[in-house]
């Protein structure tokens, strides 16, 4: 095993038990830990940035392909800094109004054709399918998202959510009934959402026990084994010297 691997499992162990300390309590060991992670994350994208914008995206292209179109952003980039010239500041308000203006033009048409137009598209989905020789057929299956039977719980759901929303009459009667249908749609989805972002939560505590099951091999010299009672004791140790002393008779 390279010596650079062994390393990188004994950090990574070592880091990860810091950060599950905090199960315990807050405490320094996960204070370090996060310091570093948030230190480490901010350099990591200083440099990256620095790379990418710098090099691959300015210096190249301008100098070592004289493509000298780059200066228009390198100008607008330079006038958002004129932000921290009192005296200039009102410059960096030409970049950023450019900024706005463009990711604006960007995101809204985009916005528009994800949320809106395919929302729209899938709710006017034909509810029965016209066969070639002029018939009718039903599909009914729960697992193919084209199915007519999806295509009406979709059309009932949009409607009954919208109904939900719609407060200019009181919901009685079928408007009840319908407003309620909406409720239940709409925890079915905050559910599905909640869901998955507890099975995403889920998936980065199983990929670090993966790792700290495997790093207690002998080929990375057993750091999971050795590491925990250093910081159980760690632990142990910081609980005692911070315990206050009893009150004075």
């Amino acid at each position: 095993m390279p010596f650079e691997v062994i390393i990188g499992a004994w950090v990574a162990t070592g880091l990860t038990l810091f950060i599950f300390t905090f199960l315990y309590e807050d405490n320094p060991i996960f204070k370090l830990a996060e310091h570093l992670y948030v230190g480490i994350s901010v350099g990591y994208t200083i440099v990256k940035a620095y790379d990418t914008v710098i090099v691959h995206l300015i210096y190249v292209p301008m100098i070592k392909e004289g493509d000298w179109s780059l200066l228009v952003p390198v100008g607008l980039g330079l006038l958002m800094l004129a932000r921290y010239v009192p005296n200039a500041g009102w410059l960096s308000r030409y970049a950023f109004a450019f900024i706005v203006g463009v990711g604006s033009g960007l995101a809204i048409p985009r916005t528009i054709s994800s949320f809106i137009l395919k929302q729209v598209e899938d709710t006017i989905r034909p509810l029965v399918t016209l066969l070639p020789d002029g018939g009718v057929t039903f599909t009914a299956s729960l697992l193919n998202p084209a199915s007519n039977l999806n295509a009406i719980i979709l059309l009932v759901g949009v409607v009954s959510v919208l109904f939900y929303f719609f407060f200019s009459l009181e919901h009685d009667g079928p408007l009840r009934t319908a407003a309620r249908t909406g409720i239940l749609f709409l925890m079915i989805a905050f559910g599905a959402a909640f869901g998955y972002t507890v099975m995403a939560r889920m998936s980065l505590l199983i990929g670090r026990f993966t790792d700290l099951i495997e790093f207690a091999g002998p080929a990375y010299g057993r750091p999971t084994f050795w590491l925990i009672p250093l910081v159980v004791g760690a632990l142990i140790l910081w609980s005692t010297r911070r315990r206050p002393a009893p009150p004075e008779a």
